[in-house]
């Protein structure tokens, strides 16, 4: 049995569980602990200690990009988990910001700790690819995702610059994912790379294995209607049978997912807690 508890999200569930704009995910397959993101920062430890999941036992932390409702709490997760190795893509070390021509400088997204590569400490085992790498027995992250469709983007104002002229390809947003007896179990962070995209190259990865349930973020905040109606168009041929929208996927666009896909989404706030049969 594999669970997945959420530590971070924007909405919360439970005595005592908080929320922020943020995720984090804690991946028990029984034997090894994963930390995927660490959501802002505010609510990681706190939110941990409710609902028992002991960030010291990590054996991995990966991330899915450099955003800093992923990484703000990198800090927190490394100090708690001295011995955890640590994943992630190349360009998560990038300094980013989003904004629009309403202003004249952006809003910075990334942070100190990964501009200036601070999480190298003495002892620390960190993998940095754009591979796909097993980070646990089974677990495993997509590295980086081709975009091979013409309607998915990185789902709104991402730049490399502070005057927001260099768009922000976003290449090292990146998935996890592991099997569960009924098929494929997918934990996204935000779908930078589009969900669909994603989910293809899973496909491709695990050799066309089923795609059971897909769980986190999908960033169809800002989708046009041509982009819902393909993206759910798609989930239906891709044959997913669960959905747990949450973070940046959207209040209507959640809302789609339910009724497009009736009783086969759930929520997914901070406190639930996921079991997935091996």
């Amino acid at each position: 049995m594999t669970t997945v508890t959420i530590l971070s999200e924007n909405t919360a569930r439970g005595l005592g569980v908080l929320g922020e704009h943020g995720l984090a995910w804690w991946i028990d397959t029984g034997t090894h602990r994963v930390l995927f993101d660490t959501g802002q920062g505010l609510v990681l430890a706190p939110n941990a200690r409710r609902l028992r999941a002991d960030l010291a036992s990590a054996h991995a932390i990966a991330l899915s990009h450099g955003h800093s409702d992923h990484v703000g709490g990198l800090e927190t997760a490394l100090a708690a988990a001295p011995q955890a190795t640590l994943h992630l893509h190349p360009d998560a070390m990038c300094r980013r910001y989003t904004g629009s021509d309403r202003k004249p400088t952006g809003r910075r997204l990334s942070t100190d700790l990964m501009e200036t590569e601070a999480f190298r400490t003495d002892g620390r085992r960190v993998v940095v690819s754009r591979e796909p790498q097993e980070i646990a027995p089974g677990v495993w992250t997509t590295g980086e995702i081709p975009r091979t469709n013409d309607f998915e983007d990185v789902g709104g104002p991402f730049f490399l610059d502070e005057q927001l002229t260099r768009p922000d390809p976003i290449l090292d947003d990146q998935t996890v994912f592991f099997a569960g007896r009924e098929g494929t179990v997918v934990v996204l962070g935000c779908a930078h790379a589009g969900v669909v995209n994603t989910l293809e190259h899973i496909r491709t990865l695990t050799q066309g294995a089923p795609l059971h349930t897909v769980v986190g973020g999908m960033h169809l905040l800002n989708a046009d209607e041509r982009r819902l109606s393909e993206t759910f168009a798609a989930l239906r041929r891709l044959g997913v049978q669960r959905f747990g929208p949450n973070h940046c996927t959207g209040l209507y666009a959640t809302t789609l997912f339910w009724r497009e896909f009736p009783g086969r989404c759930f929520p997914c706030s901070a406190g639930s807690r996921l079991e997935f049969p091996s």
